[in-house]
């Protein structure tokens, strides 16, 4: 597996050289930040974010995210040209060398918490969502709570040039069905992914976070049957999954391991990140040690070894921990911990499997 890290770039507080302190972490995954969806990604700006971070000794591996322009997933008349926009960014990918690319495919917000700063026992800070909360607000509600929680930070799926048409935007999605939104996409992706062929740049669609729907607007990356669907459009392995274990798995139906052993030649990116389950819809980000939440990190991380995924995987969300001021969900410290984790299982789970057939091996030859 490439163990990676999530980098902000300039307006990022973790300076790329701590990254490089990690044990076994050779390469982030950034993004443009001041690229609003739809632009075309140019080369020159593609190279020195490229640059940013090959200079302090590391690679990028990836980009995480190439926003989609509501006018692609509407479907509004202009959908064409910004496509068209978007084939161009992936061969300017390329062309850096630069071969995965996420992305997402849901309406007005990339996604939703009810609370950036929650404060846990132990006096860290976790992301939580309430849905119950949630029901209480409007899309503009949500808009503000997490304007006001950033901590000044410019937040990833929370552009702030669009978002403050948040009105406009709802309404472009009023008459949106789940159905629409499934066929905008796969206009979509049968557009794109020869493109993708043709210069080897990999596409992982990120689920929907939380995996259910709000404020009305249609979901179509929630489950297991989302993905069957999804992949099966458009079969080819350059139409693939960001497998984030803390989306899916903040459903309790949602089976991890299940969702890896089906669909694992397709999972092109990994985000591992835990979750603990506090009720109906409602739950907090926390470690990614297996007990600290609800999910099982030891059978995840096994069956991605099971089914042979070699890809980028990166810790998610962590708490923010021991005084740190970051971007939610991204300092340094709490990731750093979990990656080491990561790290610590696969270590444990590969050396376990490699004993078991020496021992099986001996058996045969008695």
């Amino acid at each position: 597996m490439k163990w990676s890290f999530r980098h902000y770039g300039k307006k990022d507080t973790i300076p790329v050289q701590h990254i490089k302190q990690i044990p076994g972490v050779k390469g982030v995954v950034g993004t443009l930040l001041g690229k609003l969806p739809g632009e075309v990604w140019e080369i020159d700006e593609i190279m020195e974010l490229k640059n940013s971070f090959t200079d302090e000794g590391m690679e990028l591996y990836g980009i995480e995210s190439v926003a989609i322009h509501d006018a692609i997933k509407a479907a509004t008349p202009e959908r064409d040209y910004y496509i068209e926009n978007y084939k161009q960014t992936l061969r300017n990918l390329a062309a850096c060398g630069i071969h995965l690319a996420c992305y997402s495919f849901k309406p007005v917000f990339g996604w939703t918490k009810t609370d950036l700063n929650f404060e846990n026992e132990d006096g860290s800070l976790s992301l939580l969502y309430d849905d119950e909360v949630l029901q209480q607000m409007n899309p503009r509600d949500m808009y503000k709570l997490i304007k006001g929680q950033s901590n000044g930070f410019q937040l990833s799926g929370w552009e702030e040039d669009r978002l403050q048409k948040i009105d406009a935007l709802m309404e472009l999605y009023k008459d949106v069905s789940e159905e629409d939104l499934f066929n905008n996409l796969k206009y979509f992706l049968e557009a794109v992914i020869p493109v993708c062929e043709e210069v080897d740049v990999k596409l992982g669609i990120h689920p929907d976070d939380p995996p259910w729907e709000n404020f009305g607007l249609p979901k179509i990356t929630r489950n297991l049957n989302d993905v069957r669907r999804i992949l099966t459009a458009v079969p080819s392995d350059y139409n693939g999954i960001t497998l984030c274990t803390g989306a899916f798995g903040a459903d309790p139906n949602n089976d991890m391991v299940e969702f890896i052993h089906e669909i694992g030649n397709r999972i092109n990116f990994v985000h591992f990140r835990n979750v603990e389950f506090l009720g109906y819809r409602k739950f907090k980000e926390v470690a990614h040690y297996s007990p600290a939440g609800s999910l099982d990190m030891h059978a995840i991380m096994k069956a991605l070894i099971d089914v042979g995924f070699n890809g980028v995987i990166r810790p998610d969300h962590g708490r923010m921990i021991w005084g740190e001021k970051a971007i939610p969900g991204y300092g340094l410290y709490d990731r750093a911990l979990g990656i080491a984790y990561m790290q610590g299982l696969h270590e444990s789970i590969t050396k376990m499997n490699e004993t078991v057939a020496k021992s099986a091996e001996l058996i045969t030859n008695r």
